[in-house]
């Protein structure tokens, strides 16, 4: 069946030239209108909401790849931070330490320093080295010897008064029995009244026996060196009462003391000369 011929009954719109012509017009007059009236912002609002999750999907990836490899990032960097932060606080908790210790031993050299011009005998400074090896024994080891002329039996002395004798010296260090060693003995009297007496270590502190119980003696006399047995000059501190005790029917005073703060933490000492204060050697007899 031929339908060339057949007419149509459908319309096909206006033609090109003229849909062309109507699109420039219509473009025109949008153009216009958005940018006098603003007739486009409300479709552009409207579209931004509807393709705003189609947005969010397309960038999430990349977004997210983004934040993670910042969040790695800052990681590793505040690691690095807090090691460097780390070392550095070490750094000055060891030079504060060393601070401390440098300004406690020179105001200790000060002490002794002045302690040394207040004497009037000779005095030798000496630094502590070590404890001995016994820890039981009481007993430290200086740094002088017989090379800077000591020898035993001179008194050491620290910036709060009496700390030991000397009982053996080397060539180059001496060793040095403090005064709460149990076999240690010294020859004290009590500042306040006078009253003499003998003080005797126990291993670990010091303590006075066989004081008459009729003594005068309270809590906080200081006790210090009477100087009767040449040994030891008087006037050195030694202990601090702490403690008085009568007990009804006893002959003796129970007295508890606490030697000088020296003893237990003393970095520098003072060996001092007293040879000329002691008493000639008896002669043995015929």
């Amino acid at each position: 069946m031929n339908f060339t011929n057949t007419p149509s009954f459908i319309s096909h719109g206006p033609r090109p030239g003229l849909r062309l012509a109507l699109a420039v017009v219509a473009s025109v007059a949008l153009l216009v209108g958005d940018a006098r009236l603003g007739l486009m912002d409300p479709a552009r609002e409207a579209l931004s909401v509807a393709l705003y999750p189609l947005q969010w999907v397309v960038n999430a990836p990349l977004s997210g790849a983004q934040h993670a490899s910042e969040f790695f990032a800052d990681q590793a960097r505040l690691k690095q931070e807090n090691a460097r932060l780390k070392t550095r606080e070490l750094k000055l908790s060891a030079q504060l330490a060393e601070l401390a210790t440098v300004k406690n031993e020179l105001a200790e050299l000060k002490a002794m320093n002045a302690l040394r011009a207040q004497r009037a005998e000779k005095s030798l400074l000496a630094e502590v080295l070590y404890t001995g090896r016994d820890p039981f024994s009481y007993k430290i080891i200086i740094d002088k010897g017989q090379d800077a002329g000591l020898v035993a039996g001179q008194p050491v002395v620290g910036d709060a008064g009496l700390i030991g004798q000397i009982t053996r010296v080397q060539p180059l260090t001496a060793e040095v029995t403090l005064v709460i060693n149990k076999d240690q003995m010294v020859p004290v009297m009590v500042e306040r009244t006078g009253v003499r007496a003998i003080l005797y270590g126990y291993g670990g502190g010091v303590e006075l026996r066989y004081l008459p119980v009729h003594a005068d003696l309270v809590i906080g006399d200081r006790l210090v060196t009477s100087g009767i047995d040449g040994v030891y000059p008087a006037g050195l501190p030694v202990a601090r009462v702490t403690k008085v005790e009568r007990k009804p029917g006893a002959a003796f005073l129970q007295v508890a003391s606490l030697p000088v703060d020296g003893v237990y933490r003393q970095r520098y000492v003072l060996a001092l000369d007293t040879g000329a204060n002691r008493p000639p050697a008896p002669q043995p007899q015929p």
